[in-house]
């Protein structure tokens, strides 16, 4: 039922007796509040006992009396992998499940039939992974992140199931290239950058490496945004992936979780740390499940992503009454909770709508959590003996006082027992240093939007703070930096502090990052609870999706080396390419093939963009999210600064120069106005570039609009060169430059993140480092604060062809340049563009030598064993997890 309460939202669990009929013409004083809730049978049956009673109690589906013996084998025994069923599977579905015939098939009916096709074994090994683990009583992982950057899932799964060969051949059949089937798959807008696309790789990881473990998520309607290029600006639609049947998600209506907000609470009076939370504002979060193949194995990982059920929401009365926009007032305030992955906050209401997102996602996820423990009837003592939760990052923080309302609430345990199964429950992953990245809540939302969770962390605090206080006697500085509430006007939840309180292991993600975190971020927690709880987990991403699909040609050859495919699951193989280093044929067919994937990549730009680059040229490459620290406008400024000497030249010295493709990709935050400039400056340098017939194909300008997991398959195995440029000590590690490197690229990057663990596994004269170090940064911060020292000639120049209006009106562009030169140049582009344009001419000369280039480039991959997401996922499993590989036995496969 839908009933009002006063804060512009609505609720489902209003009781039947509270509703009145409703006549047209009535005053509104007299409309009903609310209306009966929604039956399965309205005629007979349940229903009709259910409507007589007053009950909004669902009654229980029947279950069979007997097990079906040819049900259970075709659970337990995959189906048969020829041609003749697969075809017959293929077909089925086209005319069944799409009303198709030979006469009005296309290829985008051909690809949802296939998918269909093999999303049906997919789900015979999932129910038979999950029957297993709960036959055994296995230890869960549970990953929680706000995004998965999953990307297409049709080519990922032929592959893991290793049929790619057979349906090529069946689609050949009824008239379709397998190229042009993969093709029509949309990318899932379940996530945004790197933070998404790790956890991606880990649950691929999971999955692949036999650990039981689940991710969670939610399910966005229209992912962050649609990147459009209008006039050179970034334009945000929406995302509209979810149009089509989405063959690799399975609706689980079955799996469904009231998550209430707002409201008020009643003091248990047996209990001071007991509450009865009373609101008439309750969603239902539904399920959807997402199968994750295994590579080489039987087991299938699974990532549950939530959505908000709303047909319950209609207001049937208001609706009669002619209240249209209030009867579905209730359905959109629910919808709108996972219609946008990251809805801007630069409103008020825009943080609301994040808090509630992030609540709906952990309530829903701890619910099922404990609802799949209970099952295996133990008590809630063993809790953290049969799951392990990891927060990726600050947004599923709200998770632990979450937990703390189940076990305290719900279960009735005594607060002790209950803060213990949840700080032995729990882990957290940091994924930032810098401060306004750190994510808070001001208290006044917090207590509006979950009075009881406000309460929670209050009472956490007061426990932590109390115990520091007996450590630390008198050292009220140590409290204040340390509380879990700021004391900020108004005060602030600060979550990353709550999450290190409430987990037992706290982990950065490279060695750089984890250093930083313990002597900065984290000083005070290390000083109070030790060091041994902060431990480094280096990034890893996973070379099925990253180098076996994404680079045949390149994975043929290390198959070739290896002897088999068993490197895809076992990176640590690929050292054996360092034996082909010599091989003057084996050398050829590399850059061959490296050629081949430019020649992709030059014509997915040309169908993206409209712009025409040589295959010949060194394809330069940053692609990542816009931001400040990661510094694109540097590197445009360096082109600008390229530009201008090529300007300067005369026609034949300008021919001897080596030619190059620019290319830029990444999105910007919807509030980010700065990093929208940037993308402003980079197109319109493209815009002026790449039509100035005297530079040619010298110097070539692109940006790639709405970037994601597809376009990165066509990018990162075409680059010749990756920028990955921050200021030291500002990125965590990042994971595109790993990335970049398995696929035969070479890093033009500075000291910071996962570049520095690169450069010592494969030997630092396979990257170009340059630069000032973390430990140099806030030096050169302070003194650019308070001076302002002339920039570097090559800098100046850019600047002066800027504010020249050389790319159309440079006061556009004004902001951007005061940063560096009034604005305290925050990120040190200053301080770090010369040693950088150094960096650039030594690019320049070892790409030059192709001997030299080769060389560099397969022992790069050969020593990146490393960074492998199966080596972090097996870190986790020993050091923070504890959990052992379960391989899936008792089936045929």
């Amino acid at each position: 039922m839908a009933h009002h309460n006063g804060n512009g939202y609505f609720s489902s669990t209003i009781p039947l007796s509270t509703a009145k009929a409703t006549t047209p013409g009535v005053p509104e004083a007299n409309v009903p509040v609310a209306q009966p809730t929604p039956l399965k049978r309205v005629v007979s049956g349940a229903a009709l006992k259910e409507l007589l009673a007053g009950s909004h109690t669902s009654s229980q589906a029947k279950t069979p009396s007997k097990e079906d013996g040819e049900f259970r084998d075709y659970s337990h025994y995959e189906t048969a992998r020829d041609a003749v069923t697969i075809k017959n599977s293929v077909v089925m579905h086209l005319a069944a499940t799409f009303l198709r015939t030979p006469s009005n098939i296309d290829s985008a009916h051909a690809y949802l039939a296939s998918a269909f096709s093999v999303r049906d074994r997919l789900l015979q090994r999932w129910n038979l992974t999950n029957e297993y683990h709960d036959k055994i009583g296995a230890k869960r992982v549970y990953y929680m992140s706000l995004e998965f950057l999953i990307g297409r899932t049709f080519d990922n799964a032929l592959l893991a199931l290793q049929l790619r060969d057979e349906y090529s051949d069946v689609l050949g059949d009824v008239g379709f290239r397998l190229e042009d089937i993969i093709d029509e798959e949309r990318d899932a807008a379940l996530g945004n950058g790197g933070l998404g696309r790790l956890a991606a790789c880990y649950v691929d990881s999971m999955a692949c490496s036999n650990y039981p473990g689940w991710g969670y998520g939610l399910r966005y309607k229209y992912g962050m945004f649609q990147q459009q290029i209008i006039n050179g600006y970034q334009v945000e639609a929406p995302d509209c992936w979810l149009d089509s049947p989405n063959p690799w998600e399975f609706p689980r209506p079955d799996v469904t979780y009231p998550v209430k907000f707002y409201g008020h609470l009643v003091r248990d009076p047996e209990s001071s740390h007991r509450f009865k939370w009373e609101s008439d504002v309750v969603y239902d979060a539904m399920a959807f499940d997402v199968p994750v193949p295994g590579y080489g194995t039987a087991n299938v990982g699974n990532i549950r992503l939530w959505s908000c059920k709303t047909n319950s929401l209609f207001d049937l009365n208001k609706f009669n009454s002619g209240d249209y926009n209030g009867a579905t007032g209730g359905q959109v305030a629910a919808q709108i909770l996972t219609d946008v992955l990251y809805p801007n906050d630069n409103t008020n209401e825009g943080k609301e709508l994040r808090l509630r997102q992030e609540y709906l996602f952990c309530s829903a996820t701890l619910q099922d959590i404990l609802v799949r423990f209970k099952k295996s009837g133990k008590p809630l003592r063993e809790l953290p003996d049969l799951a392990a939760i990891q927060l990726n990052d600050t947004h599923p923080t709200l998770g632990i006082p979450e937990l703390m309302r189940l076990l305290l609430d719900e279960e009735e345990l005594a607060w002790d027992e209950a803060w213990d199964i949840t700080t032995r429950t729990f882990a957290f992953t940091n994924h930032t240093v810098l401060p306004e990245a750190m994510e808070k809540w001001p208290v006044p939302m917090v207590d509006k939007i979950l009075p009881r969770h406000m309460g929670i962390i209050y009472d956490i605090n007061l426990y932590f703070l109390q115990g520091v206080e007996k450590q630390f006697p008198g050292d009220r500085d140590l409290l204040q930096r340390i509380s879990i509430i700021e004391e900020s006007n108004p005060q602030q939840v600060r979550m990353a502090y709550l999450a290190c309180v409430g987990s037992h292991k706290v982990n950065g993600v490279a060695a750089i990052h984890s250093d930083i975190i313990k002597q900065i971020t984290f000083k005070d927690f290390v000083k109070v609870q030790g060091a041994d709880k902060f431990i480094n987990k280096t990034n890893g991403v996973s070379p099925r999706r990253w180098m076996n699909e994404c680079n045949p040609d390149m994975s043929g050859l290390i198959t070739e080396v290896v002897g088999d495919h068993s490197w895809v699951n076992d990176l640590t193989k690929v050292k054996l390419l360092e034996n082909k280093v010599s091989d003057t044929d084996f050398r050829k067919r590399w850059w061959d093939a490296k050629q081949k994937n430019k020649k992709r990549l030059a014509e997915y730009i040309l169908s993206t963009t409209g712009i025409e680059v040589s295959t010949n040229a060194l394809f330069d490459v940053q692609v990542k999210r816009i931001h400040e620290y990661k510094r694109q406008l540097m590197n445009i400024l360096s082109v600008i600064y390229r530009y201008h000497r090529l300007k300067q030249m005369a026609p034949e010295e300008r021919a001897k120069e080596l030619h190059r493709v620019v290319i830029f990709a990444g999105k910007a935050a919807a509030g980010y106005w700065v990093a929208k400039q940037v993308i402003k400056l980079i197109n319109a340098v493209s815009e002026t570039v790449n039509n100035d017939e005297e530079i040619g194909d010298v110097l070539k300008v692109v940006f790639i609009p709405d970037y994601s997991v597809t376009a990165a398959e066509y990018i990162i195995p075409a680059s010749d060169i990756s920028q990955h440029i921050s200021t030291a000590g500002t990125e965590a590690s990042g994971t595109s430059n790993m990335k970049f490197v398995l696929n035969g690229g070479i890093i033009l990057g500075t000291v910071d993140g996962a570049n520095i663990e690169i450069g010592e596994e494969i030997g630092e004269e396979q990257i170009f480092f340059f630069g000032c170090l973390a430990h140099e940064v806030e030096d050169f911060r302070h003194y650019l604060r308070f001076h302002q020292p002339k920039p570097d000639d090559s800098l100046q120049a850019a600047l002066d062809m800027i504010q020249r209006n050389t790319f159309g009106e440079g006061h556009i562009f004004k902001s951007l340049i005061d940063s560096i030169l009034r604005g305290g140049d925050v990120y040190l582009l200053s301080v770090d563009f010369p040693s950088y344009i150094e960096a650039h001419k030594a690019v320049e000369a070892a790409y030059k030598d192709r001997d030299g280039w080769i060389t560099k480039s397969i022992l790069s991959v050969a020593r990146m064993s490393k960074f492998s997401s199966d080596r972090s996922i097996q870190e986790y499993a020993e050091e923070v997890w504890n959990i052992e590989p379960v391989p899936v036995l008792g089936c045929s496969v």
